[in-house]
């Protein structure tokens, strides 16, 4: 069976509420980075606002971020980049009552019936999810041609043979358009390559090697000495793990600093807010997004991901969001963002990809 998207329904405009509804209202920025007072905060969901009588959809969205108007057309900006002069629209309502209208409904989830009162409705480690692999498989064989997938990684890969073995595959054959991460995956994960360990770890027998606490260390340095990431690969002649995968594919991947950063390596960003604007840049055009043992990432990239994207061609599609973890806490962190936007899956995320590398065939 082919994977189907479920479409998306706009609002009836021809409905009294917004014919009645007034036009929205915009104030300038006082100074900048200070959005004025009443300003509107964006949801996950897709907006409306009514400028002289039309009802203007705001094509990309970001949570707890404000809405400018410029010529036309609606950006969604974080308030540390707002402009003085720049038009914000006000009004904290969203059912046209500020000439503001929140759809969160365009795609017309289907929820089962089912008993007030039921065992085993949320998703723990106890949950089957037998069903999310098949789903899983389908949406990124779609995906693969038809949209972009972002990938968002912890650590845990880059400590596991099979692991790193498994997401390089997905790598080759298409499946990831973008990673995600900090400094420790792709440290490791390099240090794997170069020096078969992983923390001094070997990554196939787990078992330590002698001064091993050295090997990541080392491994930064030695990419420090080359420059670059690239030139590493290169001048040392490394063939294998995620990293190397993603250079030989073009694959564009953001490393997000640390204060508690080793070395780093050349191509970490070490100012907070430079690595923000790199990871939306990639966000913007995500389809699908899995999330996988990394909190803090998980979290900051959930922010930044709204439930529909506006693609090229003017459709409006949904964005499919996963979060993948072993701690339940970590997965239902995102269990407020809606049915649409997140779901969980508490496994172990190295037997995670490997089973999904797996079920693709690869």
């Amino acid at each position: 069976m082919s994977f189907a998207l479920r479409p998306y329904t706009a609002p009836d405009f021809s409905q009294e509420r917004f014919l009645n509804a007034p036009n929205a209202v915009m104030e300038p920025c006082p100074k900048d980075g200070v959005a004025p007072m009443n300003y509107h905060a964006m949801s996950i969901f897709p907006e409306y606002f009514k400028v002289d009588g039309q009802w203007i959809m705001a094509k990309e969205s970001r949570m707890d971020c404000v809405p400018v108007y410029d010529n036309g057309v609606i950006y969604v900006k974080e308030f540390r980049v707002l402009k003085q002069g720049e038009l914000v629209f006000t009004g904290r309502t969203e059912n046209c009552e500020d000439g503001i209208f929140v759809h969160p409904d365009g795609f017309k989830e289907v929820t089962e019936e089912q008993d007030v009162f039921a065992f085993r409705q949320n998703r723990s480690r106890e949950t089957a999810f037998s069903k999310d692999y098949d789903e899983i498989y389908e949406l990124l064989r779609h995906d693969r041609d038809h949209g972009k997938i972002v990938w968002v990684m912890g650590p845990a890969f880059a400590f596991d043979y099979d692991a790193r073995n498994a997401f390089a595959k997905l790598v080759d054959n298409g499946y990831v358009h973008a990673v995600l991460a900090g400094n420790a995956l792709a440290t490791h994960d390099l240090e794997g390559a170069y020096l078969n360990t992983a923390l001094g770890q070997n990554i196939y027998t787990t078992k330590n090697q002698p001064n091993g606490h050295y090997n990541h260390l080392d491994l930064l340095n030695r990419v420090r000495y080359h420059g670059s990431v690239a030139k590493f690969i290169e001048e040392e002649n490394i063939d294998n793990g995620i990293i190397y995968s993603l250079e030989k594919n073009h694959i564009p991947y953001v490393l997000g600093g640390s204060i508690r950063d080793d070395g780093p390596l050349p191509c970490v960003h070490a100012n907070v807010y430079e690595a923000q604007d790199c990871m939306r840049d990639q966000v913007r055009g995500a389809t699908t997004v899995i999330c996988m043992a990394t909190m803090l990432h998980t979290i900051a990239t959930g922010n930044m991901t709204p439930s529909f994207r506006v693609m090229p061609d003017g459709t409006v599609r949904q964005i499919y969001f996963y979060c993948v973890d072993i701690a339940e806490f970590v997965v239902n962190k995102l269990a407020d963002r809606g049915s649409l936007s997140a779901k969980g899956i508490v496994t172990n995320v190295q037997d995670f990809v490997v089973n999904l590398a797996k079920g693709l065939g690869l």
